[in-house]
């Protein structure tokens, strides 16, 4: 009986010391609303990097080219949506699953707005480049249709 009732105090003892973390009083800060951290410093967008236009190296004639009337014949190869593509790779073109081979094409949007681009092969999704969107009017974080043919 002696042994039962010296470990009943040490076992009600470390449960009461063990559940101590659990309940620590709240103490807040001088003022309300700022126990909480920061937020990261950004800047302000384009105060960083490179701006579209600096990007875009494309002269002039290039892009009257591009926006040129579309060729009377071609080959319809599908439709698709593009994405950005990698603005450090200069020209019209895109980047596409739906050719096997280089060549000259076009794509167009629903609203019938097209530009001359060069059909690359591509794996995954669809690419479009920087000069590209810019020619079609398209923000650079839209996700659009385009019906692309081959020439």
């Amino acid at each position: 009986m002696r042994i039962q009732s010296t470990f009943a105090p040490l076992f009600v003892l470390s449960l009461s010391v063990s559940g101590c973390g659990l309940f620590q009083p709240h103490v807040p800060n001088s003022a309300p609303g700022t126990d909480k951290a920061p937020p990261p410093a950004t800047a302000p967008l384009g105060a960083q990097g490179q701006s579209v236009a600096n990007l875009d190296q494309t002269t002039d004639a290039e892009k009257a080219a591009a926006k040129a009337a579309p060729a009377a014949a071609g080959r319809a190869l599908g439709s698709v949506s593009v994405a950005l593509g990698s603005p450090a790779e200069q020209g019209f073109w895109l980047k596409t699953p739906l050719v096997v081979a280089p060549g000259k094409g076009r794509v167009t949007l629903a609203s019938g707005k097209s530009v001359a681009v060069d059909l690359m092969p591509g794996q995954g999704g669809s690419l479009l480049s920087l000069p590209a969107y810019r020619a079609l009017g398209l923000a650079l974080t839209d996700l659009p249709q385009v019906t692309v043919t081959a020439d």
